[in-house]
């Protein structure tokens, strides 16, 4: 089956960056859109929809940070953040309002590539799916398939943005064992350095409400104080 190419939305105020990165991109066989601001931005993610939001942090007007608030508030498009400023803070605020990954300037294409990739792999493609083959996952009375990047709780969809379905699937994928919050950032995230594990509580409370407004009793989320979390048999 022949699938289209995932759809970027490039977001940066410098011209060399967006050439950059937009040319690159354009090189692996995505197709590519390009704004200079988060106002624009937000406009032409709200007029189609994105596999991916490749975003500043600086930009005039209405921030990287702001724009991705604003996103996660109308949908669950993946956001790699793209900054100049590389402390663990920065990287920390822009996980938890819902970044997917964080790349610090200045980067080279094969990392800048490989971030892509495992974003769009992790979230699955919005505008034409891969065929996978692995049968859905099932627990607690959630049934949750990663072919179709769908989560249900009998018939009522459970609504999740990409990072809180990769979360409840690696604690499917485990079910009854306790995963530290540093196991949960290599395989949901897929980071391979350290960052602030606090992330991880933060998508936790947020997955629980999500699994709560679709009728799962939270508590099948266990906290294993002074570990990590568990998903209840």
């Amino acid at each position: 089956m022949t699938t289209a190419p995932a759809r970027i939305l490039v977001v940066d105020d410098e011209e060399s960056i967006l050439q950059f990165v937009s040319y690159n991109l354009r090189k692996e066989g995505y197709e590519v859109t390009v704004a200079a601001d988060g106002d624009r931005a937000l406009e032409l993610a709200a007029a189609e929809p994105f596999d991916l939001v490749v975003l500043d942090i600086m930009l005039p007007g209405t921030d990287g940070y702001e724009v991705c608030r604003r996103l996660r508030a109308s949908g669950d498009t993946p956001v790699l953040f793209l900054s100049a400023r590389d402390t663990e803070l920065d990287k920390v605020v822009g996980l938890e309002i819902g970044g997917d990954d964080y790349l610090a300037k200045p980067f080279g294409v094969r990392e800048l590539i490989a971030r892509v990739k495992a974003i769009i792999r992790r979230s699955g493609p919005r505008t034409a799916g891969t065929p996978r083959d692995e049968a859905p996952l099932e627990a607690a009375g959630i049934t949750l398939d990663e072919s179709a990047h769908q989560a249900h709780h009998g018939d009522t969809e459970i609504d999740l943005t990409p990072r809180e379905f990769e979360l409840l699937a690696c604690l499917m994928r485990h079910t009854g064992r306790v995963l530290s919050r540093e196991q949960l950032l290599k395989e949901a995230w897929g980071w391979q350095y350290v960052v602030e594990t606090k992330t991880v509580d933060t998508h936790i409370k947020r997955l629980r409400d999500k699994l709560t407004a679709a009728g799962v009793d939270p508590a099948v989320v266990e906290t294993v104080r002074g570990y990590g979390y568990r998903l209840a048999v």
